[in-house]
């Protein structure tokens, strides 16, 4: 076995001082510590507290928070906002990965191009979208014009202040969340592997479902995560395309917080949409280990 120089590359990175690895994840660490830990930390203490009549917080340790946020009404609304959600993502899922194996199955330009047009919502703000959106539903929208020329409807659709609109609109902000990552797992899939299925006898069907979906798993799940999660507690979009008349946790969370002045109760409902973050993380990362532990036939 060939020895290596004192001052070859790899005993020059054998002495680099661990330190400095640190070093490099110091502006993250305290990025996270400052807009994370903390105001987890503090959402936590309040979630305990009471308040007084002012709408002050007042120290004093209590359960009544989580009693409350357990509650048919607000259990009615959490159930809401998870099915709204899902919903959400499994749109997503339908129309992104489609999108996504098409984007990476073009050439290199081509690919660059289509990036590109997906990426352009962000260039906008939010609310201007969102407003877009308000116009094209709204009775007098284009839409609804569009149905009125062609003969199709006879009068407008109520279809703004809807949870029809609620989930358009939810559905059109998270989509490109799905579709970047679903692309990132496809495009890295060798073609050779599903040419390779089809020289052994298998149809359109079994490729996609035992090869394609495999392989591509781990962007489904980045993708499912990505919009699921935020999904939940998204108040603009309810707010404005929902006319508040399709509460979600999220809008719960602020009104609490900005209307009602009960922060410890809002404090408590955070609390809990956060577990619900970690047990959907969780069971997604157990759930990729255990198909990454099985056995290949």
């Amino acid at each position: 076995m060939q020895s290596l120089s004192p001052g070859s590359p790899d005993n020059t990175h054998a002495r680099r001082p661990r330190w400095l690895g640190w070093l490099l994840l110091a502006p993250m660490l305290a990025w996270l510590l400052l807009f994370v830990v903390v105001p987890m930390g503090i959402l936590f203490v309040y979630s305990f507290c009471q308040r007084d009549d002012l709408g002050r917080v007042v120290f004093s340790f209590t359960w009544e928070n989580y009693e409350r946020v357990f509650t048919p009404i607000y259990l009615a609304i959490l159930w809401r906002s998870v099915l709204f959600a899902a919903l959400t993502t499994a749109l997503c899922v339908g129309i992104g990965y489609p999108v996504a194996w098409y984007i990476a199955r073009q050439t290199e330009t081509m690919r660059n191009r289509l990036l590109l047009l997906v990426m352009i919502p962000f260039w906008t703000s939010f609310l201007i979208r969102t407003y877009a959106w308000i116009t094209i539903l709204k009775g007098e929208g284009l839409l609804n014009s569009l149905l009125l020329s062609s003969g199709a409807i006879v009068k407008p659709l109520e279809l703004l202040y809807t949870p029809f609109a609620v989930v358009i609109g939810l559905v059109y902000a998270y989509l490109p969340f799905m579709i970047l990552p679903i692309y990132g797992s496809a495009e890295k899939l060798d073609n050779a592997i599903v040419e390779a299925a089809h020289d052994l006898g298998a149809g359109p069907v079994r490729v996609f479902s035992e090869v394609v979906i495999p392989l591509t798993r781990p962007g489904i799940a980045a993708g499912i995560l990505l919009v699921f999660v935020p999904a939940i507690g998204m108040f603009a979009i309810s707010d404005l395309m929902g006319g508040a008349k399709v509460p979600m946790i999220g809008n719960v969370i602020q009104n609490q917080f900005f209307t009602a002045r009960n922060w410890p109760f809002g404090a408590a409902l955070g609390i809990v949409f956060t577990l619900l973050f970690v047990i959907a993380y969780t069971l997604v990362q157990r759930r990729q280990k255990r198909r990454a532990n099985v056995p290949q036939a």
